[in-house]
């Protein structure tokens, strides 16, 4: 029997993907279009009827598990999408795919190939930013765009919005095979499918922490625009793996910096995250000095050059990320496992990240600091409520919720920036800037030659060589949020020895 198709919205993403089911002749047939619009109910597109409203005839119409329903309202806020998912869901649809609202979709055709599961990150939250891709990107035409990370949950989705910008060449970087062979394969179809612009896809493996390499790799993409999204990020493991956490994030960092600077790179932008904000972490310290070492670079650039970096918070469904462990967790049966019931945090889906970050890489101005507008926070323990019943079972009755306690350098609240950097809206939807925080030259290049032979073997101080200890008591020495932070975790571990 062949699938039956119907697809939500009868507009011209809807239209596109009907399109594109005809033509394919594979994937089943459109029966019908399903819409809320009078003027469209009762009409026929291409000899598929649009039938409606939604909430009214879903429950007629499908009587067989294979039987499909896509959601192609790319530009519907997150409310509407959750309710006719719940709609379709209750009138018996066992197959659910969503176009995702994507600004290139918004603007251009829908295809197929872009159509996914729904998941929670479709209902859950504020409605995400809508931004012309097109029109913000137009700063890349013709351009070559360099991804450090590129395999990465934002390197990824940076690569894919990339497609609309008209770049000549997209460079994908990283150390992980898997990943970028992964997202480069994924972008070959995306274009084969009709996805996009023409562009040169090249993937690049290497290491940041190979200077050599990262100049050598630098002048010969003679790449115009540098993402900097490659990072060690997963802070409990960096506490694990202090060392690492420094000598790939800031050294990787100054590397790839140098050479931008020195090949004459036109933009640079780095990703950073409220976890450098007053941190309490060797990750959240190693994020800060990368952010100090981008305004020092600034100050180096020539006239055609910009460099800057935008510090966002929690992205939802990165790899690593609460979403997906929380979703294992009640695939496993439970429990969901949170911190703490007070703990709460900042959150934005990583394609609206994306689309920010992409047009600040246009818009923003050498040696400024930008922070991207997060809305409210979210407790995680109420997050944790929500996707238990976007799975269709009951928090605590049929999953269980088990507090934990804090991790090492985890904090209840993360801040996203400091009282002295006084965040200002600029004239750009959900960009704010902040003012400039920087260290002087002469403390960071002092700084980064006391951590050198900790983190890379030097002949005439081996003694120190992945000297963790050490290593500490340098951060401490600069970071005095560190050092507090550190302090307070031994006096109360000293508090709970003495009443033992």
């Amino acid at each position: 029997m062949e699938k039956r198709i119907y697809i939500i919205g009868a507009g011209f993403a809807g239209q596109t993907i009907a399109d594109d089911i005809k033509r394919k002749k594979v994937f089943g047939k459109v029966n019908a279009f399903l819409d809320d619009d009078i003027k469209l109910i009762g009409k026929t597109i291409d000899n598929i009827p649009v039938l409606g409203p939604i909430s009214s005839v879903a429950s007629i119409l499908s009587n067989s598990d294979t039987d499909e329903a896509i959601i192609a309202i790319p530009s519907a806020p997150n409310e509407r999408i959750k309710i006719i998912y719940e709609t379709l869901s209750k009138n018996g649809f066992k197959h659910i795919k969503i176009l995702p609202g994507i600004s290139q979709v918004i603007e251009g055709d829908g295809h197929l190939v872009q159509t996914r599961d729904v998941d929670p990150l479709d209902i859950l939250g504020r409605t995400p930013v809508t931004i012309s891709l097109k029109k913000s990107l137009s700063y890349l035409r013709g351009k070559r765009v360099f991804i450090t990370g590129a395999g990465g949950s934002i390197g990824s989705e940076l690569a894919r919005q990339l497609l609309s910008g008209g770049a000549e060449r997209l460079y994908l970087f990283g150390h992980g095979e898997n990943s970028i062979c992964q997202i480069f394969r994924e972008l070959k179809v995306l274009q084969q499918e009709g996805v996009g612009e023409k562009a040169t896809i090249v993937p690049i493996i290497g290491d940041m922490r190979n200077r050599e390499y990262v100049d050598y790799i630098v002048r010969q993409t003679r790449c115009d625009v540098i993402f900097h999204c490659a990072a060690y990020k997963h802070v409990p493991m960096m506490e694990e793996n202090q060392v690492a956490a420094i000598e790939n994030n800031v050294f990787g960092t100054k590397n790839l910096l140098d050479a931008a600077l020195k090949h004459k790179v036109e933009r640079f932008v780095l990703i950073s995250t409220d976890k450098a904000v007053a941190p309490v972490s060797v990750y959240g310290v190693s994020k800060m000095l990368c952010e100090k070492l981008l305004l020092d670079a600034a100050k180096k650039t020539e006239k055609n050059q910009n460099f800057m970096f935008v510090r966002f918070a929690n992205v939802l469904g990165s790899r690593g990320s609460i979403l997906p462990l929380f979703q294992n967790q009640i695939a496993m049966g439970g429990p969901i496992t949170v911190t703490d019931e007070k703990m709460e945090r900042y959150f934005m889906t990583i394609p609206e990240a994306c689309s920010l970050v992409l047009q600040t890489g246009g818009v923003g101005e050498n040696g400024k600091s930008y922070l991207l507008d997060m809305g409210e926070p979210l407790k995680i323990i109420d997050l944790a409520k929500q996707i238990i019943k976007f799975s269709g079972l009951e928090p605590y009755k049929d999953i269980d919720i088990k507090i934990v306690g804090a991790r090492k350098g985890e904090r209840l609240i993360e801040p996203l920036w400091l009282e002295e950097e006084h965040p200002v809206k600029t004239k750009y939807q959900k960009l704010l800037q902040l003012e400039n925080k920087e260290y002087d030259s002469q403390r960071l290049s002092d700084l980064l030659e006391k951590l050198y032979p900790i983190c890379f073997y030097t002949e005439d101080k081996s003694d120190l060589f992945r000297d963790k200890g050490r290593l500490i008591d340098i951060l401490c020495e600069d970071c005095k949020s560190l050092k507090d932070f550190y302090e307070q975790i031994k006096n109360d571990h000293q508090l709970r020895t003495d009443m033992l």
